[in-house]
């Protein structure tokens, strides 16, 4: 672990492998509350919309308001954990969650659900961003790769948990959908205690000067872009008067946003990380993994549950080869890259197989095989097990210690952008969609436009045998021009990857610029014996170590001079 002493240098402490997972445990804990805030809620959505008199509109933005939220406080929370205390913003972040949740569970209206989504989507925000810093902060690059695996089979838990707890839930009439949000807050306190007993940081501090300005322009932008989004050709056509001011609004905050972060003491989002050719490739690459990752877990249980008939549990169980997928592939590869280093095959491979992934669904029907459709799914989970934590590790090998949080709230910022984007998007082009194929397959039955239902997500149990068929096609049709959609954004990102150069994980968290202390380089005597290391090192922010030298013995009779 780094640490500055009272002179004021920096040295660095390394810690156990027990240490670092009694220091990991409860910080696990809470990634696994903030994955599973949004994955319960993914295959009980349509019955909390039904119950809630919500449209697809209602079902996007549940999702698309928590996204947000944890997009936009991102790079806040990473910075203020280069500023202050990251063991108090953990648990301030879970602090939040749990008010959300409870706010999210009394919700008597969407609207009311949406802002409670808001408040969980802040705490989560924090715990996404901070989960990687501190464990940035703890353990080497090199050494990394095993424990983001374990990161990563927590996601994979929680991803595989989540659904089926929501669907049990919601199948459970003494529980109801509102126990989809309390199911956290257990969790969520259990976190903080452990977080209180195990995890023990240096505190750093700097004067804090976040800049709140370029925040809340970061904030508006991002908003504008998505409810110009979701709106587009639902309540507006998508070349109008209100999309052109939607989108000059977002490009004039997106231009003020970049201005202030040039000018600003302290950015949200320092420019100058982009100077280096690894992170501004990383970025790219997470954006377009991002728009596929969070569409294929928001939309596939609405595939089951519309399309296929299944009920929130068995939607939940079907997704599990992609979930199994993720599990292991982030697990076994974190394994891999700790113990050799390399790490760029891995992300071209994971890119390639989303690629791949994501076209084969576009095939995707109402009456597609399983087994196809479960190996389909199996190649998605895969490569996304072998780029999530990856691209944050290669972002964090590439920056000095102090920027870490920065640096690593850089990359989940612009992933979440990217899926807050995606679920927008994608869910805005599967109603359109899904309108279309409505009204094409009614027309054919000669049925009237509104017999599906009032407007809102159909209950297809309810339905009458032929109209039922009709609905079923849709949303699967539907659900393929989705995930069609988002192979260019995976090709986007295997692009990327593919540009990247290589650099080795570094073996210690010094800074860059500075030699690694892990790893001396003896001088030698003449007779090829290494002198004895040096009494003292001093490690500082300049060029290079003061060394206090060690006198070297008496040469022996014989020896050169």
């Amino acid at each position: 672990m780094t640490q500055a002493s009272a002179s004021g240098r920096t040295t660095t402490v390394p810690m156990t492998h027990r240490q670092i997972l009694e220091a990991l445990s409860g910080l696990l804990l809470g990634m696994f509350v903030a994955i599973l805030s949004s994955t319960v809620v993914t295959n009980a959505l349509p019955r909390i919309i039904t119950e809630l008199h919500g449209g697809q509109s209602a079902y996007t933005w549940v999702v698309t308001s928590a996204l947000l939220a944890t997009t936009a406080t991102t790079p806040i929370w990473g910075k203020l954990a280069d500023l202050t205390n990251k063991k108090m913003l953990v648990q301030l972040a879970l602090l939040i969650y749990v008010l959300g949740s409870v706010l999210a569970g009394l919700s008597q209206s969407t609207g009311q659900l949406i802002a409670c989504r808001v408040l969980q989507g802040i705490g989560a925000g924090g715990l996404t961003a901070l989960a990687q810093v501190v464990m940035a902060t703890m353990i080497a690059p090199r050494e990394r790769g095993r424990y983001s695996g374990y990161l990563g089979a927590v996601m994979a838990v929680a991803t595989i948990g989540g659904p089926l707890v929501g669907g049990l839930i919601v199948d459970t009439s003494w529980l109801g959908w509102r126990w989809c949000f309390y199911v956290g807050v257990p969790f969520a306190l259990a976190a903080l205690v452990v977080l209180q007993r195990t995890l023990h940081l240096p505190v750093v501090r700097r004067p804090v000067r976040v800049d709140w300005l370029g925040a809340t322009l970061i904030t508006a932008a991002v908003s504008t872009l998505l409810i110009w989004v979701t709106f587009a050709g639902d309540r507006f056509a998508w070349f109008s008067v209100p999309t052109l001011v939607m989108v000059l609004g977002a490009l004039l905050l997106g231009t003020l946003a970049v201005v202030v972060e040039f000018r600003a003491a302290e950015p949200v989002i320092p420019p100058r990380l982009f100077r280096s050719r690894t992170i501004t490739l990383a970025t790219v690459a997470s954006i377009a993994v991002g728009v596929g990752m969070f569409g294929v877990s928001i939309f596939l249980g609405q595939y089951f549950q519309i399309s296929r008939g299944q009920s929130p549990t068995v939607a939940g169980l079907m997704t599990l080869p992609l979930i199994l997928g993720l599990l292991v592939s982030s697990t076994v590869v974190g394994q891999v890259i700790s113990r050799t280093g390399r790490w760029k095959r891995y992300l071209v491979a994971g890119s390639a197989l989303l690629t791949v992934g994501f076209a084969l669904m576009g095939t995707l029907r109402a009456d597609t095989s399983l087994v196809l459709l479960g190996v389909y799914m199996t190649l998605i989970g895969v490569g996304l097990g072998l780029t999530m934590q990856n691209l944050v590790l290669v972002v964090q090998n590439a920056v000095d210690p102090h920027e870490l949080g920065a640096a690593s709230s850089l990359v989940v910022f612009f992933r979440t952008l990217g899926g807050a984007i995606g679920v927008s998007a994608l869910g805005a082009l599967l109603s359109h969609r899904v309108d279309g194929y409505l009204t094409d397959g009614l027309t054919r039955l000669g049925a009237p436009a509104g017999s599906t239902g009032d407007g809102g997500l159909p209950d297809v149990r309810a339905l009458p045998g032929p109209i039922r068929a009709v609905v079923e096609s849709a949303y699967g049709h539907g659900a393929a021009d989705v995930f069609l959609t988002a192979a260019p954004f995976a090709l986007i990102a295997l692009i990327a990857v593919c540009f990247l150069r290589e650099e080795p994980l570094r073996l210690h968290n010094a800074m860059p610029s500075e030699p690694d202390p892990s790893e001396p380089q003896p001088r030698r005597l003449p007779g090829g014996e290494p002198v004895a290391a040096p009494a003292a090192v001093t490690v500082g922010r300049a060029n290079a170590p003061t060394v206090t030298p060690t006198k070297l013995p008496a040469p022996s009779a014989g020896a050169p001079r």
